[in-house]
C-alpha cells in the first residue's frame, strides 16, 4: 500500500498573516505536521510531497527536512482555488516522478495540527474496513445542532431552523440526531476519487473519523492565541 501525504501551504495568508510558518510554542506551525510524518514514515510506505507558492514555507519546510522541487501553479494559489485541485495537481506531479499510482493520498492541513499518530491509524483502518468509501475525514461533535440552536432566513424573511427532525420538533439539544464539525485537520482519499471529478471533500460516500480529543483549526488570531495557550501550559491531554 503506497501512500502520498499532502501538505498544502499557500502564502498570503489574510486571517493570521504569514501562518503556516508563524511560531507557535516554539515551533514553526509547519513544522507540527512534518514532524508527524515522520512518525507515519516509520510505519507506512509513504511519500511526503509540499505544495507551496510561497518561497518562505519552501524554505521553512526544507529547515525540518521536507524538501520540493513542485512550484503550486499561480491559477492554483488564489484565494478562490478549489483544495481538492491544488491536492489533484501535485498528486499527479508525484505519481509522474515515481512512474507510478499511490493507493492513498493523506491531506494534512497545516492550520489544525492537533492530531495524533494513533488518529492517522485508526483513521485509516476506518477506511480500509469500508471499500466502497471514497473518503474520509476528520470531525469532533459539533457543539451546536442545527436541529436545535442554529436558525436561517427562511423564504418569508423570517428565521427559522436549518433542519427539522422528521418525526416532530426536537426538544433538547441531547435528543437531536448527531452532528459533527469538521476540524479540518486531516483527510484521507482513495486514489479513485481524484478520478471523477469531485470538488468537495463532502461526498455521498464519505465517512468520518471522530477525535477523542481537542481540535480545531486557526481561522482567527484568537485562535491561535488559545491553541498556543494550550501549547505551552501542557493543556493537552495527548502528544502530538
Amino acid at each position: 500500500m503506497k501512500i502520498l501525504i499532502t501538505i498544502c501551504a499557500r502564502g498570503g495568508s489574510k486571517g493570521i498573516p504569514g501562518k503556516n510558518i508563524k511560531d507557535i510554542n516554539g515551533k514553526s506551525l509547519i513544522g507540527y505536521s512534518i514532524d508527524l510524518t515522520k512518525k507515519i514514515k516509520e510505519k507506512f510506505d509513504i511519500k511526503v510531497a509540499l505544495s507551496t507558492d510561497d518561497q518562505a514555507i519552501k524554505q521553512k519546510a526544507e529547515f525540518f527536512g521536507l524538501n520540493t522541487n513542485y512550484i503550486r501553479p499561480d491559477y492554483l494559489a488564489t484565494d478562490t482555488a478549489g483544495k481538492i485541485d491544488t491536492i489533484k495537481d501535485l498528486l499527479l506531479y508525484e505519481e509522474s516522478i515515481a512512474g507510478d499510482k499511490y493507493d492513498f493520498i493523506l491531506d494534512l492541513d497545516v492550520t489544525s495540527p492537533l492530531r495524533t499518530l494513533e488518529d492517522i491509524e485508526n483513521s485509516l483502518s476506518l477506511i480500509l474496513e469500508n471499500p466502497e468509501a471514497l473518503n474520509l475525514f476528520s470531525v469532533n461533535p459539533a457543539a451546536r445542532s442545527p436541529y436545535f440552536n442554529m436558525v436561517e432566513r427562511n423564504g418569508e424573511g423570517f428565521y427559522s431552523l436549518v433542519k427539522t427532525n422528521p418525526d416532530g420538533s426536537v426538544m433538547t439539544r441531547q435528543s437531536a440526531p448527531k452532528v459533527y464539525d469538521l476540524n479540518a485537520s486531516f483527510y484521507w482519499y482513495r486514489r479513485s476519487f481524484f478520478d471523477r471529478n469531485i470538488k468537495s471533500a463532502i461526498t455521498d460516500r464519505s465517512l468520518i473519523y471522530e477525535m477523542n480529543h481537542i481540535c480545531f483549526d486557526l481561522d482567527h488570531p484568537v485562535d491561535f492565541l488559545f491553541m498556543e495557550y494550550l501549547l505551552q501550559n501542557n493543556k493537552l491531554d495527548f502528544k502530538i
